[in-house]
């Protein structure tokens, strides 16, 4: 087990002090115990909102959950509650707080994140949770179909944790996800991308998507992972799935379209890796299984990277054609980066503007 971050129990001790109970729940505990790294660190009390806002700096609440910052580190924290009612099987929309941590635990997703630690380090287990870590099984709390049904994003979730920490899933698991898989679908894009992306990420890529095939759940993801493959940069797994209602930013859709694009074209040819740049031919080389230093090695070869690197201005351009910028310079510029490219035209001014007469006077 790893040693408890310095000081990080500090916080729990100021919950004492004001006479609350406050425990770290689910990911610290959890990953300590597994001995690995964490900075999860989400908080349980008998606390309400409106006495941790008198104790912490904290601007808003939800749902009885409050965030805040401690000695520059960021905590969630939660009241105990039980969750009375949920809407969309998603969001609990009805809450009871209560004053006591094992009803509090009972309301939560698996084992394996029921695991609390006081402010002293010790680690307390009122579900056996350890149990199932030491036996690296993901179990529900409580009644599995009900949780499935009440919050569908329980089932990523399960996948998730069980593609990142190399767990199985209970049997009563597996047939829940196979009868309330389809809830997945309800679920927004961002929640869904969210998990997806974590499963994407994980050195037990394999596995993950062998679980979403199993489980039948390429329906509901709106994906088709078939001869899908594990890329570097997340972005180069988008690329190979169909998933037009997932949002990304500019740049990552500029790099899918890439990316697709090269997946149809000679990744070798330097007017081709000129043309879209080192980045998303490196995506592209990772899934076609090419050498990643083949590309490299042409990449190096290239007398040019972009345009700003041709070895005249477009000033110079214009007073030796004796034209004014227009859609033309850009055409003869273009002309230009292929010639230089395919090492038909030296890089150098007296040689381009020799060129320029020869060809467009």
């Amino acid at each position: 087990m790893n040693k408890v971050t310095n000081n990080i129990t500090d916080v729990l001790k100021i919950f004492e002090e004001n006479g609350y109970e406050a425990y770290f729940v689910g990911g610290y505990p959890r990953d300590l115990y597994l001995g690995l790294d964490t900075i999860d660190y989400d908080i349980t009390t008998n606390a309400t909102p409106k006495e941790m806002i008198a104790m912490f700096d904290i601007k808003s609440e939800c749902y009885g959950c409050v965030k805040f910052t401690y000695k520059k580190n960021k905590f969630e924290a939660t009241t105990y509650r039980k969750d009375i009612k949920y809407a969309d099987n998603r969001k609990p929309i009805e809450i009871e707080y209560v004053n006591d941590l094992k009803t509090d635990l009972e309301r939560r997703d698996f084992t394996i994140n029921t695991l609390c630690m006081d402010s002293s380090g010790n680690i307390i287990d009122l579900l056996n949770g350890k149990k199932d870590i030491d036996n690296r099984i993901i179990r529900v709390v409580g009644n599995t179909n009900k949780k499935l049904s009440e919050d569908a994003l329980r089932i990523l979730r399960a996948l998730r944790f069980a593609t990142t920490l190399n767990f199985k899933l209970d049997s009563k698991l597996v047939e829940g996800i196979k009868k309330y898989g389809y809830l997945v679908k309800n679920l927004s894009y961002d929640r869904k991308k969210s998990e997806l992306d974590k499963i994407f990420a994980s050195p037990n890529f394999e596995y993950g998507i062998k679980l979403i095939r199993e489980l039948d759940l390429e329906h509901s993801l709106e994906i088709n992972t078939y001869n899908l493959k594990q890329t570097t940069y997340l972005v180069g797994v988008w690329a190979q799935l169909n998933a037009g209602n997932y949002k990304f930013n500019k740049s990552e859709s500029d790099t899918i379209k890439k990316v697709r694009e090269l997946l149809k074209l000679d990744i070798l040819d330097p007017k081709i890796i000129y043309k879209y740049g080192l980045y998303p031919v490196t995506i592209a080389a990772e899934i076609k299984g090419i050498d990643i230093a083949k590309i490299n090695q042409v990449y190096k070869t290239l007398k040019i990277k972009t345009r700003s690197e041709i070895d005249i201005s477009p000033t110079l351009i214009c007073d030796t054609l004796n034209i004014e910028p227009s859609s033309m310079l850009n055409m003869i510029i273009t002309d230009l980066e292929e010639k230089i490219i395919d090492n038909s035209l030296e890089n150098n001014e007296n040689k381009i503007v020799k060129y320029l007469k020869e060809t467009y006077l």
